[in-house]
């Protein structure tokens, strides 16, 4: 009888078929034994050659699929839904993760029962994977590098499928106003800086700004 794994790896993609595979393998090719995770795709609509890509990994993942775009948060509250461990990791389908990225997180949770949530320091890396800076996780935050309780994310109503960009600072707002995100002072995670980042669409963050100041910040 196959057991439940302990840990699910979410990953959301959209159009990043040129970085999906790199993704996948580095999530492959972890320390911690592979009956402890499992790893869960949603391919959000893509029209470019991502579902070839994940054809390639069909047998060692979890794949999902929208049939139409539904944006960021929908499809990872949709992985999160679909998951089976009780820690969850999100992971964004053109970055990678040193080979004890997962063994570690789950090591500091799961030995920390009193501890919310951990997140890793990270590397700023280029489109040729060049390390450009290495960045404190709880001074300079992102969405991935995090390990949460599932239960958690669940009392909090998971990601707010509102927020096209930013939702990762929304459910971070929303969690620690309840629980408290720990640093591990080592850089697991390598978020990737290219042309095709969310975070470059000035115009989408700041209207999405706006409706997160709406949101917390009534007067």
């Amino acid at each position: 009888m196959k057991t439940k794994p302990k840990l699910s790896v979410i990953v959301p993609v959209f159009n990043q078929d040129k970085y999906l595979a790199r993704c996948m393998r580095s999530l492959l090719n972890q320390t911690l034994p592979k009956n402890d995770y499992e790893i869960i795709v949603i391919n959000d609509g893509s029209t470019d050659k991502t579902e070839l890509v994940l054809k390639q990994f069909s047998k060692e993942i979890k794949s999902l699929k929208n049939k139409k775009n539904k944006g960021l948060p929908y499809s990872i509250n949709k992985g999160i839904i679909s998951s089976q461990g009780r820690f969850i990791v999100r992971v964004d389908s053109d970055d990678y993760v040193n080979n004890q990225y997962l063994n570690i997180l789950y090591t500091f949770i799961s030995e920390n029962s009193e501890i919310d949530a951990f997140a890793c320091d990270y590397y700023l890396v280029d489109d040729r994977e060049k390390f450009l800076t290495r960045k404190n996780c709880i001074k300079y935050p992102i969405g991935c590098g995090i390990i949460f309780r599932a239960e958690n994310l669940i009392e909090l109503g998971l990601y707010d499928k509102n927020f096209l960009v930013h939702e990762d600072k929304d459910l971070r707002y929303r969690f620690e106003k309840k629980f408290k995100i720990n640093r591990i002072p080592l850089p697991l995670y390598r978020y990737r800086q290219h042309d095709g980042n969310m975070t470059k669409n000035k115009k989408k963050l700041k209207k999405h700004y706006k409706l997160f100041r709406a949101k917390h910040f009534k007067k």
